[in-house]
């Protein structure tokens, strides 16, 4: 029953979903599904399978499924820029790489102040171009998603100017930074921090020079968030253990999409952008909304 995956917590959480709509499965067989990005000129979805080390890609229009890339680094998160490149976040060369549209790689960052980062996780490009990722230390603590290494600095949020390569530390405040996105005006940063007991998002004003403010907690729940993304109404859809929780722009808690499996990351896709894609464990999920994702740029 449709009915049956979702989880309505206040009335109006009722206008954002169908419950006729079902979770639909896609695909199955990964280890660690992460990291979707959506090519809206090609109707395909990139996502990441880090422990497999390979990149898969879904073909929305046939349904067909094939390589990306492998091997892929390590690749955790992704995204598009504004002139509709892949930039990606390795775990194994602990760096943010562009693929550019003949498909070579151009390494943007793989160090600050001339140490090497820990394992560059989630990122999100801005309409100035510039990309902001989060560095927590998982990719580097075992050999399962990247490879096994010490640890040269903090664990810190930073913002990249992709055509100069200057880079600054914008939050140095997280146990383990992970997921993060713009409200739709781009005056406020979400991120999620998952090195705590308890899941976390955070809120931060973005000030005029691009320096962050606040970092109130806006969301907690016993499972941890990870990725997640916004709508065009600034409703944040985040993973959260087992399901995808919606969050007004005020915290509220809406409701929640239930998934047969622990959550990683989601992304917004399809012609209107209102087919909400879930990387969870082993599989791709897929539901159709009538709400819609905020516009990138």
């Amino acid at each position: 029953m449709a009915e049956s995956d979702y989880e309505i917590v206040e009335r109006r959480f009722r206008a954002c979903i169908r419950t006729s709509a079902e979770v639909e499965r896609l695909f199955k067989g990964c280890r660690w599904a992460e990291g979707p990005a959506y090519f809206p000129a090609q109707r395909t979805l990139i996502w990441s399978d880090i422990p497999n080390d390979r990149m898969l890609r879904f073909d929305e229009m046939t349904g067909a499924v094939g390589p990306f890339r492998q091997p892929a680094g390590y690749t955790n998160g992704n995204t598009l820029d504004r002139q509709g490149r892949l930039v990606s976040c390795e775990h194994g060369g602990r760096r943010v790489v562009r693929t550019e549209h003949d498909g070579t790689l151009t390494v943007l960052v793989d160090r600050f102040e001339g140490k090497r980062f820990n394992s560059p996780n989630d990122l999100v490009v801005k309409s100035d171009d510039h990309i902001w990722f989060t560095d927590p230390s998982y990719g580097i603590e075992s050999n399962y998603e990247g490879y096994k290494s010490p640890s040269e600095m903090p664990r810190r949020v930073y913002r990249l100017d992709p055509k100069s390569r200057a880079i600054r530390v914008v939050a140095d405040d997280f146990t383990q930074p992970n997921g993060l996105a713009f409200s739709p005006d781009e005056r406020r940063l979400y991120i999620a921090d998952t090195g705590l007991a308890e899941g976390c998002i955070r809120v931060f004003d973005v000030d005029g020079d691009q320096a962050l403010s606040g970092g109130e907690i806006f969301a907690r729940a016993p499972a941890h968030f990870d990725g997640f993304r916004v709508d065009e109404d600034g409703r944040i859809w985040t993973s959260a253990g087992p399901a995808v929780h919606c969050y007004e722009p005020n915290g509220a808690l809406l409701g929640r999409v239930i998934v047969p499996e622990r959550v990683a990351n989601v992304v917004f896709g399809g012609p209107k952008r209102n087919r909400l894609f879930i990387c969870a464990t082993t599989s791709l999920y897929a539901v159709l909304l009538p709400v819609s994702g905020a516009k990138t740029f």
